[in-house]
């Protein structure tokens, strides 16, 4: 029996997953896939757009066998807490044979290389990484120029900055420090690039996809002269045929408007709420946050309108919006440095909380229940086999997944669904 793992956040799902999905099986000869997905927010700092939940089922009805939620403290992470998250877990697992993932170059052999210069840390690469920073650099652009010094490639540039390149680095270079027997391999994406606004013919990337599905809750301004126009789900879904699976549609059609979207704006006045309860020195204590952001969230706070709004204000050019984003979440989901330190000393991954399966992969299920090293989590009320550091990160992901449910409550005026009460998906 072989395994695949992918990473992935489908946010939302669609053909460009659906083929990442049948090439790792292809390419890696695998029986089963198992996702560990991220959950109700993402790596780039924001909501996801749709409920896990939703986001799994499609998932598991185009193919994947068992489907694993990435704990919020490394979904909401930088790269390299996002890659070793997932890559821990499925080391955890015990029955993985490899991984696959996406990338925008498709060159291996070059993403490895890069990898291992990051891990190993060489001393030509530290002092170029020392002198940029030193020029005021944001960090990941410091490390793009010292990496481009070290190996004298200029081509260097385009490939890392790239978002699924460098995620790409980062999952090689967890399996790398950790002397993992898990191969890993990747697959070139298809036509679209990860930040591509506009559809294309049928791999069109999930940020265009995100962006129609926003048309449906503004206005959209149509031409120079003035006119707007708010195109109806009927419209929006027809432009997305045969661009994400028939099943997607149909849950897109379904839970529109009662399920999602959310966006990071509707998390403003929580946002505000935190702002206002904390100091230069507790602001400190989150995750990610320096002595410098803190001094500028607190300074700039009066002028606090909106997520999106204060998040621009709060960048400089050593700092990324996605990175003062994740800080902001960081806050909000109540991430804190200390918390990340304990999960890495006892292991990175404290448990696999499984959102759903499909019902002919028993045998992989079997197989799960015999390796796993970490306690297999299918429901909440039975968690006596975690640990204190365990039930510490599962509290932290039931908090961040009720308060997502709160959002869509308020919003859309639908029932409270407490994360107690989610059913496991079976397919």
């Amino acid at each position: 029996m072989k395994i695949v793992g992918l990473i992935t956040e489908y946010n939302p799902f669609h053909n460009g997953h659906l083929y990442h999905i049948e090439k790792a099986k292809e390419i890696t000869g695998a029986d089963f896939v198992i996702v560990v997905m991220s959950g109700n927010y993402v790596q780039r700092g924001a909501p996801a757009i749709m409920p896990k939940h939703l986001r799994a089922e499609v998932a598991l009805e185009a193919g994947v066998d068992i489907l694993m939620e990435l704990p919020v403290c490394y979904a909401v992470g930088s790269a390299e807490y996002f890659a070793a998250g997932a890559i821990d877990l499925f080391e955890q697992l015990g029955c993985v044979d490899s991984i696959c993932f996406g990338s925008e170059c498709g060159d291996y052999g070059l993403l490895a290389r890069v990898a291992h210069i990051l891990a190993d840390e060489p001393e030509g690469y530290r002092q170029s990484l020392k002198e940029a920073l030193k020029n005021g650099m944001s960090f990941p652009l410091a490390r793009q120029t010292a990496l481009t010094e070290y190996l004298q490639d200029d081509t260097l540039d385009s490939v890392l900055a790239q978002p699924n390149n460098i995620l790409g680095i980062e999952y090689i270079k967890a399996l790398y420090q950790r002397h993992s027997p898990m191969k890993s391999y990747t697959i070139k994406r298809m036509i679209s690039g990860y930040h591509d606004t506009d559809l294309t013919s049928s791999y069109s990337s999930a940020s265009a996809i995100r962006r129609l599905l926003s048309y449906t809750s503004q206005s959209v301004l149509l031409d120079k002269d003035g006119m707007f126009d708010e195109p109806s789900m009927s419209e929006v879904l027809s432009r997305l045929e045969g661009q994400v699976p028939p099943s997607c549609i149909r849950m897109l059609e379904e839970t529109h408007h009662s399920r999602y979207p959310v966006y990071a704006n509707d998390f403003s006045l929580l946002l505000k709420y935190r702002l206002l309860t904390e100091t230069k020195e507790s602001l400190t204590e989150y995750l990610d946050i320096s002595e410098d952001l803190a001094n500028r969230i607190i300074n700039n706070a009066n002028d606090f309108i909106s997520f999106d709004q204060f998040s621009d204000q709060l960048k400089t050019r050593d700092m990324t919006l996605s990175r003062i984003c994740r800080c902001l979440f960081h806050i909000l989901l109540n991430i804190r440095k200390e918390d990340l330190l304990t999960y890495q000393e006892h292991g990175y991954c404290q448990y696999a909380r499984i959102l759903g399966f499909r019902k002919d992969a028993r045998r992989l299920f079997a197989l799960l229940k015999n390796r796993s090293q970490v306690p297999l989590v299918t429901k909440l009320t039975q968690t006596e086999k975690l640990s204190h550091t365990g039930l510490s990160m599962l509290k932290t992901d039931i908090f961040a997944a009720n308060l997502y449910e709160s959002i869509i409550t308020n919003k859309y005026k639908m029932p409270f669904i407490n994360e107690y009460q989610q059913q496991i998906l079976r397919i």
